[in-house]
């Protein structure tokens, strides 16, 4: 009863919060993220520091190499996570945007007008950047947030916070616009979820197991994605050195994120010669590949890939390949075994891949690139607050605009329905 209690304050400050944020101006809310941006460049020594704590105990207790990537900070990422802030500053306001406009018959002028959601909930794992991340593009549209973070991650957490959202009073913003929830207690999260009239929606952002206990117990409307299982198709046309580099970068650079490739499709006219070639370099970086009957016929002693292998997020430098008889063929096993995340092609052309761009049905789609860029700050947004496969409100990153839903505003004088 204590822990609800607790949670409850946390909740009912946050509303109030997101009322206030009304009032706060853009040039309030712009000089706020600058100061957090500030911030944690002046604090970084300290957040290294509470960050090598959660570190050393993921590696005491045997977290993957891949999370452990994740958990961890450095100079670099600190510098990142401050260069999001800068950007999410130079971005326009989403919120008070005129959408549409139109005048009845009667005389009735009807605005649609972009508002803030209200109070966000964000649960997640691992990744201490998400805290500043959505702290920022939380407040910069306007909306309250209430930051849930996983216990590997928690003294990181604690101390982004509070570096963050000291001094936001000096702009008129309550430092409860960016509540945290810093418990440990999984029961936190459980209370949390059924509060559907303090907390407007709720985002999960971690594994499928974290994503889909959410879904399954919120009371509040839920956007997630649960898992990247990300595909990159070689086509016959491809050009081979692109296609090395893009697939060293897409899988290798950093295995254990959801943009990461999972699969790999190449077509059959090229197999014999891309696939030894392509074995080669992703065995020098460390990949176990698996492969369908094809493959094996090709790359002796790899291990089959079995139906499963198809479904799985690895999370891991591990990857499954396929060998395709045509861009059809491709399009049909990305739609069936894909997480509608991010796909893409590699090829010289064009008709190929306008067909793949049109077909497959994933948030993002690319040729000639890595699946690696579907990241906020990557598109230029400023940072994401996660990646949506949903399909309704949003998909893709998930952004400022994103963070908006609208009303309507209608000016009269004097009318009455008939």
């Amino acid at each position: 009863m204590q822990l609800k209690n607790k949670v409850i304050k946390l909740l009912k400050g946050a509303k109030e919060a997101s009322f206030c944020l009304a009032k706060v101006s853009a040039k309030e809310k712009d000089a706020a993220l600058s100061k957090m941006a500030s911030a944690l460049l002046k604090n970084t020594k300290y957040l290294l520091s509470e960050n090598s704590k959660d570190v050393a105990l993921a590696n005491e207790i045997g977290l993957s190499e891949s999370l452990v990537d994740r958990l961890t900070l450095t100079e670099r990422r600190v510098k990142e996570m401050a260069d999001s802030l800068k950007q999410v500053v130079s971005l326009k306001d989403p919120a008070g945007k005129m959408l549409r406009q139109w005048k009845r018959p009667n005389g009735l002028i009807i605005k649609k007008i972009s508002v803030p959601i209200g109070v966000i909930g964000i649960i997640y794992e691992s990744r201490p950047n998400v805290t500043s991340d959505c702290a920022g593009l939380c407040l910069k549209s306007g909306n309250a947030c209430v930051l849930r973070g996983g216990s590997e991650a928690i003294n990181s957490n604690r101390a982004i916070h509070g570096v963050i959202t000291k001094g936001l009073r000096e702009f008129n913003i309550p430092e409860s616009a960016i509540t945290m929830i810093d418990t440990a207690d999984r029961k936190a999260v459980e209370i949390l979820l059924k509060q559907d009239s303090l907390v407007d929606v709720v985002i999960p952002r971690g594994g499928e197991g974290l994503i889909r206990y959410v879904a399954e117990n919120s009371s509040i409307p839920v956007i997630k994605h649960y898992k990247g299982v990300c595909h990159l198709y070689i086509d016959k046309d491809a050009d081979f050195k692109m296609a090395m580099d893009i697939m060293l970068n897409a899988k290798v650079q950093r295995p254990g994120v959801c943009n990461a490739i999972e699969k790999m499709l190449v077509h059959k006219d090229i197999a014999r010669k891309f696939l030894p070639q392509a074995a080669g370099v992703l065995d020098d970086k460390g990949v176990e590949l698996r492969g369908c009957s094809w493959t094996l016929k090709i790359l002796k002693g790899i291990k089959k890939a079995v139906e499963k292998d198809w479904y799985e997020e690895y999370l891991d430098l591990i990857l499954a390949i396929k060998v395709v008889k045509s861009v059809d063929e491709a399009i049909s096993h990305i739609n069936k075994y894909g997480s509608r995340h991010s796909d893409a092609i590699v090829t010289k052309n064009k008709l190929a891949a306008d067909k793949f761009l049109k077909e497959v049905d994933s948030a993002c789609v690319y040729h000639n690139a890595s699946t690696r860029f579907t990241d906020g700050y990557q598109f230029g947004m400023g940072a994401e607050i996660g990646i949506s496969t949903d399909k309704i409100h949003c998909r893709g990153p998930m952004a400022l605009e994103e963070l908006c839903i609208y009303k309507y505003v209608i000016f009269g004088s004097g009318q009455t329905r008939a």
